[in-house]
């Protein structure tokens, strides 16, 4: 990934009262997903996708929630392009709605569709913000989830003809192309677990996903290079961070390479080996054959990355279960009577330390060092960038003196922990070139929707005004000078 010089601006907050500094070229930037900040779900000639489906299944979401307004982005996007310019942030990483570009994922593309991220990516062009813009975060074309989703070749083939569409429509206006976000969680919730759209409970169906899924980026990587040569590509994962609960264990130990296959190798070892991990087929043999892995297939998913793309929010701890009692489920990812650890059934997450976010997840920044480093270590040359980080607290909206703040003093700590934790990975040899905050705004959270806040502008649901909260300012001051602010420094 081409990550030049950030663009210098005149209105520059003072100098961060810090140590720790960043390389001039380290790029800034904040993300969102298009079905949780859009709205719009049935304007503009958008097609249903599966989280449509999903969230108005009564039960699926907390409090029916759906994304059918979400935070109005696509009437409010021009305020939201202000935003980020008042930030200083260099990049904005944002995700394409397939259904609202190709409401059935194939067939014609709706030029209605098309024409609002032209004019979405042009305007962030015009202010300096570099678009990096991800093909799929979540929101599959409910047609083609009719058909199979993910767990259906065709799938694949489908992905591979919309990122060429996309490369032909917008590939002049993209900055770096994401393929997928996170396909562990479209492939393991969605199709293991059942707490992510489509809501299926399938085993076999989610390891064929997890093939597919891969198979997609390969597909859509060359597609995207076929049609913009020298295009900048990536993918990003939601790699585990796994402890073992004790290390002396040998049997805590096995645990641990059980999970990091499922979580992190049946990824990182197609798209960047050339093989699924033998220990992997091993486990889950008694799931699935995997003989939707076909001749060629493996090479398709091997292609160049650029950039590999990280995010990071907590860590698990597990250990040996010997059946005995009830196991422990701590691992984050939502309650379900089915498990979406395909074929492990003796290993358990152990509940960890806190402190926690409002989502229970444990917060230990160091993860995200080990992490990078962990990866630099096994794919030296690989540059890499953390394109989600950051955390849901119960933020409070106070309105004084006509002034509106959020005082969100735990997100401030968060956030400068975890991008000091980079500095130390950087310190450390690894090369990372960029770190996104998740997320520019307060959002439609999946399963939980609009309960857990992640952004560092606050939104009230209910009139869609955006309010910077205190993260928000000191994030602008991280961003405008390249040295880490005190959790203090928010004014301003």
């Amino acid at each position: 990934m081409s990550i030049s010089t950030p663009r210098t601006r005149g209105d520059a907050a003072p100098a961060a009262s810090s140590t720790r500094t960043f390389p001039t070229d380290f790029l800034w930037g904040t993300a969102t997903a298009a079905y949780q900040i859009e709205g719009a779900a049935a304007e503009g000639g958008r097609g249903p996708s599966i989280w449509d489906t999903y969230s108005r299944t009564p039960g699926r979401t907390l409090g029916g929630d759906t994304g059918d307004v979400a935070c109005d982005h696509y009437h409010r996007w021009s305020e939201d392009v202000d935003h980020l310019d008042r930030l200083g942030v260099g990049a904005y990483r944002l995700s394409i709605s397939w259904p609202r570009v190709q409401p059935g994922g194939r067939g014609p593309l709706n030029s209605d569709g098309v024409a609002f991220y032209r004019t979405l990516l042009d305007a962030l062009r015009e202010r300096g913000i570099r678009p990096f813009v991800t093909l799929y975060h979540w929101d599959l074309p409910q047609e083609l989830e009719d058909a199979g989703g993910w767990a259906n070749r065709e799938t694949a083939l489908a992905f591979e003809e919309y990122a060429r569409l996309m490369a032909t429509e917008l590939g002049d206006r993209v900055e770096a192309w994401t393929t997928l976000n996170e396909p562990w969680c479209s492939a393991y919730l969605g199709y293991g677990s059942g707490v992510h759209a489509p809501g299926r409970t399938e085993p076999a169906a989610a390891l064929a996903a997890v093939h597919h899924l891969n198979l997609a980026h390969g597909l859509a990587a060359r597609a995207i290079r076929d049609v913009v040569p020298g295009a900048q590509v990536s993918v990003t994962l939601n790699l585990h961070v796994v402890r073992a609960d004790d290390p002396a264990s040998a049997a805590d130990a096995d645990a641990v390479r059980k999970i990091e296959a499922l979580a992190n190798r049946a990824f990182l070892g197609p798209l960047l080996d050339g093989a699924y991990p033998a220990d992997l087929l091993a486990d889950t043999a008694h799931v699935s054959d995997w003989s939707f892995v076909r001749d060629g297939d493996l090479e398709l998913t091997r292609q160049p990355l650029d950039v590999l793309g990280v995010n990071y929010y907590s860590t698990v701890t597990v250990r040996h279960f010997a059946g005995d009692g009830e196991r422990a489920e701590n691992d984050g990812h939502g309650a379900s009577t089915h498990s979406p650890w395909i074929g492990v059934t003796d290993v358990e997450f152990v509940q960890q330390a806190g402190p926690y976010t409002a989502m229970g997840w444990n917060i230990q920044p160091a993860g995200l060092t080990d992490l990078l480093l962990e990866v630099h270590r096994t794919y030296p040359g690989l540059p890499l960038a953390v394109t989600e980080n950051g955390a849901a607290f119960d933020d409070e909206l106070v309105v004084a003196g006509g002034e509106r703040r959020v005082h969100d003093e735990r997100r401030v700590s968060y956030l400068h922990d975890h991008v000091d934790a980079v500095g130390a990975a950087l310190d450390a040899g690894a090369d990372v070139r960029g770190y996104f905050a998740w997320s520019l705004m307060d959002n439609f959270e999946w399963g939980y929707g609009y309960s857990k806040r992640f952004g560092i502008l606050h939104v009230d649901y209910a009139t869609g005004e955006r309010t910077w909260k205190d993260s928000a300012r000191w994030y602008r001051r991280l961003v405008t000078t390249g040295a880490l602010p005190a959790v203090t420094d928010v004014e301003g």
